[in-house]
């Protein structure tokens, strides 16, 4: 999970924040809320701010519509407690029951491609062009060949099974980028940068706006479906179902997860969530929260490397954001490929989220092509309570807004 230290800052700052700030806020957010799953649900479960939707957070939110980071942050805190009420309620089984099937899996694949997409762009691998939109960026440029060395050391390392792949992919290439005279050196351990520019800097009254409901429905939604498929995948790994099916303190694991993003929004954090690479410590022989609170304690260690993130190039990330976007497209094959009613809303809302540069674009457009083609099919019976109200909340956003 490491890499998510030098990562997020990077896209935090791409939205205007203080990037010192930034990398001291995702590693105490990262740490609480480790220590929260680990003491109070006792799972072996990392958490930190999530891949994707610090991406929507920076690229959406803030670049395309035009927000303040302030207010994305108190969009961040609105969907976080909307979530927290999931949890201690039967909203969350009744929602999660409501939606298809193939389009929880398609927000997650399309997430994936949204941060692939982000990864070629930030490491000049594609570039823009007038006649085709988009253009192979110029390989002879070193920061760019760097980037491009850097996803194949980190896919290779993976293959090979190494241990923390992505992070010694990151250091690799940004030591090669040092020796080829990209960066410079600016130390490695030092005192930690203030936190005060973004500390409780949220605006929560200005995402009281009609404009930030689909913000807020696509960011709860996404956090939602990825703690509950990330939950359920370590739960059978690390043996916490009992033989009648029941997960051990699977609601203490929600609500840790839920009030993570509430808190780290007060840090001045995207989304804070479970991470599906907790499989590897419970691979390791994690079993319980000690686990979980291991890696919070390594976060907190992790604060005084500033100036190692700080030097960490664009360059170097974009192999990380680009391997992990890969991982994340596997999803595809748990679709259901027979049904076409069902693949194919999964699969426009796939290739929206990055055609868009937004994921609750490629949600609209997924939820109400589901709807539609539905309803003309004569299967209108299908569409569940939970996808209704993502079709109403989506289509007011197009007709309103």
């Amino acid at each position: 999970m490491a890499y998510i230290i030098f990562v997020n800052p990077q896209l935090m700052a791409a939205a205007g924040m203080d990037q010192g700030a930034s990398f001291v806020a995702t590693c105490l957010a990262a740490a609480l809320a480790c220590f929260s799953m680990g003491l109070y649900a006792n799972w072996p479960v990392g958490l930190a701010p999530g891949m994707g939707l610090n991406a929507f957070f920076t690229y959406t939110v803030v670049g395309e519509m035009g927000y303040s980071w302030q207010v994305a942050l108190g969009a961040v805190f609105l969907a976080g407690v909307l979530f927290v009420i999931m949890s201690v309620t039967r909203l969350r089984a009744w929602m999660l029951n409501s939606i298809p099937m193939n389009m929880r899996i398609a927000m997650g694949c399309g997430v994936g491609l949204f941060i692939g997409f982000i990864g070629l762009k930030s490491g000049g691998l594609i570039v823009a062009h007038p006649a085709t939109y988009l253009a192979l960026g110029d390989l002879t440029q070193p920061a760019t060949l760097l980037a491009a060395l850097g996803f194949l050391l980190i896919a290779a390392l993976a293959v090979r099974q190494v241990h923390g792949a992505i992070m010694l992919g990151v250091l690799l290439t940004t030591l090669a980028g040092l020796f080829v005279g990209e960066i410079e050196y600016n130390g490695l351990v030092s005192a930690p940068p203030s936190i005060a520019p973004v500390l409780f800097e949220l605006d929560i009254a200005g995402a009281f706006e009609v404009g930030m409901i689909s913000v807020i429905i696509a960011i709860l939604f996404v956090n939602l479906f990825d703690t509950a498929g990330t939950l359920m995948g370590v739960a059978t790994r690390a043996r916490l179902i009992d033989d009648g099916g029941n997960i051990h303190n699977v609601d203490r694991a929600l609500k840790a997860d839920s009030s993570a993003s509430v808190a780290g929004a007060f840090l001045g954090c995207a989304p804070v969530t479970s991470y599906v690479e907790s499989a590897a410590g419970v691979a390791a022989g994690g079993r319980t929260g000690l686990t979980a609170i291991t890696v919070g304690t390594l976060f907190l260690v992790a604060i005084f490397f500033a100036p190692l993130a700080g030097m960490v190039p664009a360059f170097a990330t974009a192999g990380a954001l680009i391997y992990v976007a890969l991982l994340m497209l596997t999803g595809m094959r748990e679709l259901n490929w027979e049904d076409d009613t069902e693949v194919i809303p999964a699969l426009l809302t796939i290739i929206m989220m990055p055609l868009s540069f937004s994921i609750a674009n490629g949600i609209a457009v997924g939820f109400i092509s589901y709807a539609v083609i539905k309803l003309v099919a004569g299967r209108g019976e299908d569409i569940g309570f939970g996808a209704w109200f993502m079709v109403t909340v989506f289509l007011g956003r197009f007709i309103f807004l």
